[in-house]
């Protein structure tokens, strides 16, 4: 494989999963895309969190650039039995790495004013409201850790299909592209969750319920990214 060319560290990751109809979710993702269920469901995600560390492979990190916030909205997803994820949007607070990962990545990336206060402790303030692109998008949250004790998804559960997925899927042009990504297995916990606004899906046709299915929390996690690969 080729060198990885990017990392970064997320922080304060918040997972909001939610069970939708199949057949509304499939409806909503490119038709070569095989959409993963769990337990009958599909499965949409919103994940709020904090990016810093953000730099290419010897090259130190520049804080103007590399610290930011963002929040994706996702769906699972696998190609030729490669599992990984599909992204309805992708919101994030630095218009430079906007524009960088809607060229590169060709990826739904779209500017938003963001708010988080209480980085990095028991509860956190998330406030984000799309600036360009499709609306409403819009969460006000907070949340943070239920306890301290923090778990590995075990194989072949629901937390596992929905964290451990090593790839990203983006369409463009008709053409269907995988970036590979690595991380350690995701330090896990149960969330405490007070949700105000979440219209987060609502540009990508879907309407969540008011509270999430599933919440999980994780404190930190460091990524690689390798370059996308087109495969049709």
């Amino acid at each position: 494989m080729a060198p990885w060319i990017m990392t970064q560290r997320w922080n304060d990751l918040l997972f909001l999963h939610y069970a939708l109809a199949p057949e509304v979710v499939r409806a909503l993702v490119p038709e070569f895309l095989t959409l993963d269920t769990y337990g009958q469901r599909a499965w949409v995600s919103v994940t709020p969190f904090w990016i810093n560390h953000l730099r290419p492979p010897g090259v130190p990190s520049l804080p103007w650039f590399s610290h930011f916030s963002e929040i994706n909205v996702r769906t699972y997803v696998s190609y030729n039995g490669k599992p990984g994820v599909y992204f309805f949007s992708l919101d994030a607070s630095n218009l430079s790495a906007v524009w960088g990962a809607r060229v590169f990545y060709r990826l739904p990336y779209w500017q938003a004013a963001m708010k988080v206060k209480g980085r990095g402790g028991a509860k956190i303030d998330y406030l984000s409201k799309r600036q360009h692109g499709p609306k409403p998008a819009e969460l006000k949250c907070s949340y943070g850790p239920a306890s301290r004790q923090t778990f590995h998804a075990r194989p072949g559960s629901i937390q596992h299909f929905l964290t451990e997925r090593y790839c990203l899927y983006a369409v463009s042009r008709k053409h269907l592209y995988r970036g590979e990504i690595h991380h350690l297995p995701w330090d896990l916990r149960e969330a405490v969750v007070d949700i105000e606004q979440n219209t987060m899906a609502q540009p990508a046709g879907l309407q969540l319920p008011a509270q999430p299915d599933l919440a999980y929390f994780s404190s930190e996690l460091k990524v690689l990214f390798w370059a996308p690969e087109r495969l049709r």
